[in-house]
């Protein structure tokens, strides 16, 4: 992939989210002399991707650089010790892009200043290039910035551009977090299988390869979410006796409402 900015690509940060974004510029083609990390102790594979690929690696941001696109991968709760040493990493060509939850656009601009910047919310499933992204820009990034950010994001998958900055904590709350939805939704379905009768370890693959094994068909099949539901339902079967339980009433829905309205409202608790 060739993604042309006016500087080097900065990250900082580079555990989980920052390291699995990291990993896919790499793989993509991005040569690692064009790539910036800053971190003061990145994991062992981190560490192994950055010594294989080239990638230069400071602590703290060096002087005279200034980034064409700085990516803030750090967790909200230390962002604002992580940023003001950041600043003189922004130039006037440059665009910040954070996937920090909660923090705004305001919060960045507190720290480094007015500049073009994107709020994006990935998932952990970019880890596998399988996640998806909604993205944010404010009034000053140009069209070419955000074809510049888009490109990046999309190596962990597709990405969703949305209208309004208070639509990403609803992104969080609903893609952000949703991989752990579905994590637990292993878990009590193995659960189930196993006060059924079923062994503890069979009723975990059962459940492990049903749910990977659905989701995998929801990707490749061009019908939506209802209609492959409703093509494994037989009217009178066991599947209809299982949803008219968890789509009832006081079923799945309203769960769900309830556990990402309290999601989103902790991504706006963390803005501060």
């Amino acid at each position: 992939m060739s993604v042309a900015v006016a500087g080097p690509i900065v990250l900082i940060g580079a555990g989980n989210m920052g390291g699995a974004m990291l990993a896919g510029w790499l793989k993509s083609g991005i040569p690692g002399s064009s790539i910036l990390v800053l971190d003061p102790g990145p994991p062992p594979a981190m560490q192994t991707l950055i010594a294989d690929y080239g990638v230069r690696h400071e602590t703290a941001p060096p002087a005279g650089v200034t980034a064409g696109v700085l990516f803030v991968a750090v967790k909200p709760q230390i962002m604002d010790a992580a940023l003001p040493s950041a600043k003189g990493l922004v130039g006037p060509q440059t665009v910040v892009v954070s996937v920090a939850a909660g923090k705004t656009l305001a919060n960045l601009e507190a720290h480094l200043g007015e500049a073009a910047m994107v709020r994006a919310m990935p998932n952990t499933p970019a880890m596998i290039g399988r996640g998806v992204t909604g993205a944010y820009g404010n009034a000053k990034v140009t069209s070419a910035q955000r074809d510049q950010v888009d490109a990046l994001l999309k190596v962990s998958g597709p990405v969703e551009w949305v209208e309004a900055e208070a639509d990403i904590d609803a992104v969080t709350a609903l893609s952000g977090s949703g991989p752990a939805y579905v994590f637990y939704l292993v878990e009590c379905m193995a659960e189930a299988g196993r006060k059924l009768g079923l062994p503890a370890d069979l009723a975990m693959r059962l459940a492990r390869e049903t749910v990977s094994g659905a989701g995998e068909l929801l990707h490749q099949s061009p019908d939506d979410a209802a209609r492959l539901r409703q093509n494994v339902t037989s009217p009178g079967g066991t599947t209809a006796a299982a949803l008219a339980v968890l789509m009832a009433g006081d079923g799945m829905q309203p769960l769900f409402d309830r556990a990402i309205a309290a999601a989103r409202k902790r991504a706006e608790e963390l803005a501060g």
